[in-house]
């Protein structure tokens, strides 16, 4: 493999920058606001979920007794 100078790196490093497709403004937002939702129902979901399995944990033990 050929050795690349520092420079022709960092030039290499720009014009690939330059291909990238930056989201915009709008489009930032909307994906944060998603992730915030999707996150809550997950965290709502996943409490659900150790409740039930809490309950039932909490029931089988005081059978034990």
């Amino acid at each position: 493999m050929a050795k690349t100078s520092p420079i022709e790196f960092i030039n290499q490093v720009r014009a690939e920058t330059k291909k990238v497709v930056w989201p915009t403004r709008r489009e930032t937002i909307m994906t944060g606001i998603m992730v915030m939702i999707m996150t809550t129902i997950l965290a709502l979901f996943f409490l659900g979920v150790d409740t039930m399995f809490n309950a039932i944990v909490n029931a089988l033990l005081s059978l034990a007794k």
